[in-house]
């Protein structure tokens, strides 16, 4: 399934996305995958995740990120605050695409309680195999730090 089995992936949920972490981290077992946890379903603070998680792909030891939470904005609000991130919330295959080919987003935020686990596991497939397409986008993204 992986096509880039050599990518290095940062996974981090907190409670709400706990059962999708584990369920991918086991789907994209072909990729080397650190969990930044958390490690079971009881109540926890997200930023406690997203930010190791956001922090490890800013400093380039891993590719992507992959953050799980309820709505999935909690996660993607705490990672976007750091400068060199560019978290999506993704809710279709689609979208997973288009957060790669336009925004060259680099973690992918699920909604745990809004999609299936089938189409988790599509969406986190796509992010990981779509390249950016640079081009116009790419003087985009430029501007998007402070």
């Amino acid at each position: 399934m992986a096509t880039n089995p050599k990518l290095k992936i940062a996974i981090g949920a907190d409670h709400a996305g706990f059962e999708y972490k584990e369920m991918l981290k086991t789907y994209l077992s072909d990729y080397e995958i650190k969990d930044f946890g958390t490690h079971s379903a009881d109540s926890v603070d997200y930023p406690d995740f997203a930010h190791p998680v956001a922090s490890a792909v800013e400093s380039k030891e891993f590719d992507f990120g992959i953050l799980v939470c309820g709505s999935a904005n909690g996660v993607a609000i705490t990672a976007n605050k750091h400068q060199q991130i560019r978290a999506a919330i993704c809710w279709e295959k689609e979208i997973a695409a288009l957060a790669r080919q336009h925004n060259n987003a680099n973690i992918i935020c699920i909604p745990a309680r809004f999609v299936s686990t089938e189409l988790a596991k599509e969406m986190a497939t796509t992010f990981l195999n779509t390249p950016f397409e640079g081009g116009r986008h790419e003087k985009r993204v430029d501007k998007i730090a402070c």
